[in-house]
């Protein structure tokens, strides 16, 4: 399938991070329920649309607390590891939305949120994590953290030794 590159303006400015804020399994696990409890009784829903790649785990566990048998992706390209860029569209959803419910882990900025609500404006969008820029595009979210933090979800971690955190203050 061709690459397009949608016709949207640049990508708001990253605000520069300044915290970090670590997801484990188990949290990501519960805020994706309490996403389906928010969404139960806003259904039916014909299936789920999940935004790849990090709206793919969340999209699992809505799907099976809502007993939806019918999860589609729809494929962006947007960052490189910290660096977000222009959102590439590498694999479209038909229709326009209605009936279904679009799962992400998190809107950030927007830009690839508007994107997906343009290919699909009649869709319920829905993420566990929303920053103050992104927000208005999405329908539900479970938590809200600021616009200077990054989040770093389980498949982003590595087990390894940190340091005490009164330690990092000599450090800056």
């Amino acid at each position: 399938m061709a690459t397009r590159k949608p016709p949207h303006p640049a990508p708001p400015a990253q605000a520069p991070i300044t915290k970090t804020f670590p997801v484990g399994w188990d949290e990501l696990h519960r805020n994706a329920r309490a996403l389906a409890w928010r969404l139960l009784d806003r259904g039916p829903w014909q299936g789920i649309v999940a935004v790849t790649r990090g709206g793919l785990v969340p999209a699992a566990i809505v799907a099976r607390e809502l007993d939806i048998r019918l999860v589609d992706t729809i494929c962006i390209a947007s960052y490189d590891d910290r660096t977000q860029g222009h959102p590439i569209v590498l694999k479209p959803v038909e229709g326009d939305g209605k009936g279904w419910l679009i799962i992400d882990d998190l809107v950030d900025t927007g830009s690839t949120a508007r994107v997906v609500r343009d290919m699909l404006p009649k869709a319920h969008f829905a993420t566990i994590y929303a920053k103050p820029a992104g927000r208005p595009l999405i329908d539900t979210y479970i938590t809200e953290v600021s616009q200077d933090t990054w989040i770093l979800f389980p498949w982003d971690l590595d087990l390894q030794h940190a340091p005490p955190i009164a330690g990092t203050r000599s450090a800056r």
